[in-house]
């Protein structure tokens, strides 16, 4: 069931019906595994976020803070599977690792763009006719970042918003967009404002964001302590991946610039290669190179 249940979740496109039923599955499947709501999108779907293990220190995974990026849901799905399935097994080292770590996925934070991208507008909508107008006029919403209200997820946060507010006037983006757009203030977006709640409240020991494409890794560099780097380090060796400083709009206002500010290790993976959205095939392949690092993560923590 545990295979099929994977093999599954890469076959189809993630829709917001098939995020709910798969979370739902693996909650059946694994008693341990508890699923809660992080809050409802601004369109009113609920963000769900798996938990497992009684530990004190977390390790908090992310996917799809851009919508057309929700591969990287389908990603933190399948090693949400793996990983209850490995410490489901009765040898000591696993119920010790469930003992000594909690881990947090919460596979798809934007599941509104998800739709949008997945499904374009639907008829009918508040939101509609703005999101057409938002789009160019087009029905297309393929390469769609944003959410519901074209709002970038990831410069949404507190550090660097005001200093990128300047580069995406000068960009011309003055109101929601596909992309770019920072939005009124910090935090002003429904998810973002729980996850970043969340960080407060269990303050982790370690987060990686997923992201696509690139095949590197981002991890802040002029902010990050000596033990960081070498985390940094580490996930390179897992994955094959480079390592890189975000620079341009990039280097302002993401999870992973905040996190590391508030002293918490935090990393981007830029996951797969070629161009964005990258098709649905290269999810399995993606899950392989990056699997190693997302099971490495409880213990690089503690570098």
């Amino acid at each position: 069931m545990h295979t099929s249940l994977t093999e599954e979740i890469f076959s189809h496109p993630l829709t917001y019906e098939r995020l709910d039923t798969y979370t739902r599955r693996l909650a059946e499947a694994y008693p341990f595994l508890r699923v809660s709501t992080l809050a409802y999108s601004l369109c009113g779907k609920r963000i769900p976020y798996l938990m497992v293990g009684e530990g004190h220190r977390t390790i908090l995974y992310v996917g799809a803070h851009h919508s057309m990026e929700w591969l990287t849901s389908c990603v933190l799905l399948a090693f949400c599977n793996e990983l209850c399935r490995e410490l489901s097994a009765p040898e000591p080292n696993q119920s010790n690792l469930r003992g000594r770590f909690r881990f947090v996925i919460i596979p798809e934070l934007n599941p509104d763009g998800v739709e949008l991208v997945l499904r374009g507008v639907q008829e009918g909508h508040v939101l509609a006719g703005r999101q057409i107008r938002m789009n160019r006029e087009s029905p297309d919403f393929s390469h769609w970042q944003a959410n519901a209200r074209g709002v970038d997820l990831n410069h949404n946060y507190s550090v660097g918003f005001y200093e990128y507010q300047k580069i995406q006037a000068k960009l011309g983006i003055t109101s929601g967009a596909p992309s770019l757009y920072a939005g009124e203030y910090p935090e002003s977006e429904p998810e973002v404002a729980a996850l970043a709640g969340l960080v407060r409240l269990l303050r982790p020991a370690m987060i990686l964001t997923l992201h696509t494409q690139g095949e590197e890794i981002y991890f802040d560099s002029p902010h990050a302590t000596p033990s960081m780097h070498k985390m940094a380090e580490a996930f390179a060796h897992h994955t094959g991946y480079c390592l890189e400083t975000a620079t341009g709009t990039a280097a302002y206002g993401g999870l992973t610039e905040w996190a590391v500010r508030c002293g918490i290790p935090c990393f981007t993976f830029e996951c797969g290669k070629g161009k964005n959205p990258l098709p649905q095939k290269d999810g399995p392949t993606i899950y392989e190179t990056v699997r190693s690092a997302l099971f490495a993560a409880p213990e690089l923590s503690l570098l």
